[in-house]
């Protein structure tokens, strides 16, 4: 029985989503080969040898590609079993049939990617799933080791680079998956419904050993929020410092945790955490009770002083553009952002970011978004959608243009975030106007630890 599972794109991580099923399938004697084509090329070779296809499919962009991928496969094995699996399989699972995809697996998936795998090595026939049928699983798994074997160099991931200019090697890794909160835009909330579920400890840092032996020297925790099981994150990044004191890691935390749990961002520092990223979406109350993030602006600048405090970088994350902005309101968060000398600490792209509205998305329940979306758009997986004010589109798209031309050019963030502050006043009409008066002047660059594969979905 041999599997192929192939992981298109996971912002410059070496893929968690292959490694761990593939510890479950060679543990039960199924020849597994990863692909990871952010790194390497679609082999010829290893499709025809498979009894299996797997596409793991965490985020928007990785699906896309995978759409792609998946119809080139078909051609070539018109008769192989295709799966998907991963948060967005689930909420794509139409769009993945039509392809051709005939297993579709989301939530916990390691055990239902094994047990598919047995059935096709016993012959058992396997239909195309019902679309009414329910293919997550929520289980309580008991994790095994991820198996990287096979897996590209972690040296040829993204990298951390320190205040100093060093240069640090990254390995990634999960310590729970899912969130008990329900962000009504989260892709997360339609498979998970507000639960969470923890990897065991001993497997973590099973994994953080076997990765630090493989050259990492920081470690990404991937938990779409660290904080959720506050005692299980305590306990692993103590771990890790005690065994590893040298070795750095980054999370990513609400600012509803950041507050609540505000006496452990002290042991955060103390244990080696580089920065912390959260989702903050937007500075305005109102859009934030839209998408109900737990938080308001007040929260938010109040996590910012938290954080500075014991001397933690906070690396916030935008949905710029939404239906509830305004270009005054643009104009506000490029204000806001400038006001807290957080321009260095905001990856370009963050400034760019229009809001996605994918198949089951929790906004979808809002009467306000069902009166504004259009149709499904199968090309983009989403829901599409204008601005009451079509200047915001034309901003959103002007900017967009510009953070792509600017950082493959090379230019830094504080020249990137001015060009973008200068594109909001030609469309307010002000192109002279400038930043506040007061504004806090932005740091250096190299002041802030950061990954140059910034977060995005």
């Amino acid at each position: 029985m041999n599997a192929l599972l192939i992981s298109t794109y996971e912002m410059g991580r070496q893929p968690f989503g292959l490694a761990s099923p593939a510890a479950w399938l060679r543990e039960a004697g199924v020849r597994v080969t990863c692909l990871d084509l952010s790194q390497q090329v679609l082999d010829d070779k290893a499709i025809f040898a498979a009894d299996l296809i797997a596409f793991y499919l965490p985020m928007h962009t990785a699906t896309r590609i995978a759409s792609q991928v998946i119809r080139k496969v078909r051609l070539l094995r018109p008769s192989v079993h295709l799966c998907a699996y991963g948060l967005y399989a689930p909420m794509n699972a139409e769009f993945l049939r039509k392809l051709g995809v005939s297993t579709i697996l989301g939530g916990e998936f390691e055990e239902g990617l094994l047990n598919l795998a047995r059935r096709l090595k016993q012959g058992e026939p396997v239909q195309a799933s019902d679309p009414a049928e329910s293919n997550i699983s929520l289980s309580r798994q008991i994790f095994l080791v991820p198996d990287r074997a096979g897996l590209p160099s972690l040296r040829g991931y993204a990298h951390l680079t320190l205040p100093e200019g060093t240069k640090r090697t990254v390995g990634y890794t999960e310590a729970s998956r899912g969130c008990k909160h329900k962000c009504r835009h989260c892709p997360i909330v339609p498979v998970y419904n507000g639960q969470f579920r923890i990897v065991q400890r001993n497997v973590v840092m099973e994994d953080i050993r076997r990765q630090v032996a493989m050259g990492a020297q920081h470690i990404t925790f991937g938990d779409p929020d660290f904080f959720n099981g506050i005692r299980h994150a305590m306990e692993l990044v103590e771990a890790l410092h005690r065994e590893f004191p040298r070795v750095t890691y980054d999370v990513t935390i609400k600012i509803e945790h950041l507050l609540k749990h505000a006496q452990c961002l002290s042991v955060l520092k103390q244990t080696g955490c580089a920065f912390i990223t959260s989702a903050v979406e937007s500075v305005d109350d109102h859009t934030l009770d839209i998408l109900d993030k737990g938080h308001t602006r007040a929260d938010f600048i109040r996590a910012v002083a938290l954080s500075r405090e014991v001397g933690l970088v906070l690396v916030p994350t935008f949905v710029a553009f939404n239906p509830w902005i305004s270009l005054d309101g643009y104009e506000d968060l490029l204000a806001t952002v400038a006001a807290l000398d957080l321009i260095e600490n905001v990856a370009p792209v963050q400034l760019a970011i229009r809001l996605l509205i994918p198949m089951g998305s929790y906004l979808l329940a809002l009467p306000e978004v069902q009166r504004l979306v259009g149709p499904f758009e199968k090309s983009a997986l989403s829901y599409r959608w204008e601005h009451s004010d079509p200047r915001v589109d034309v901003l959103q798209r002007e900017i967009e243009t510009m953070v792509r031309c600017a950082t493959k050019m090379g230019a830094d963030r504080r020249a990137i975030f001015d060009q973008a502050w200068a594109c909001v006043q030609r469309a307010l009409g002000t192109p002279d106007k400038s930043l506040p008066a007061g504004v806090a002047p932005s740091r250096a660059r190299a002041t802030i630890p950061y990954l140059n594969e910034p977060w995005y979905c």
